[in-house]
């Protein structure tokens, strides 16, 4: 009996995605490397990671599909 082959995880998802205890995908939020003088504190303040909610969770899914 063949077996279908696996699917390809998307690279630059693979290093961006990380999965949470639960099963929730958390993304690192933009905008924190540089340039920060002239941001507002609140802007930089804002938690690190961002949790994956709605219909982007399931694009996010195929794009890692073994995460």
């Amino acid at each position: 009996m063949a077996l279908m082959p696996k699917m390809k995880s998307h690279s630059g998802a693979k290093k961006r995605i990380r999965r949470t205890g639960k099963g929730a995908l958390m993304l690192k939020r933009n905008s924190r490397n540089h340039l920060l003088q002239q941001k507002s504190k609140r802007q930089k303040r804002l938690p690190r990671a961002q949790r994956v909610l709605g219909t982007d969770k399931k694009a996010m899914q195929a794009l890692v599909p073994y995460l």
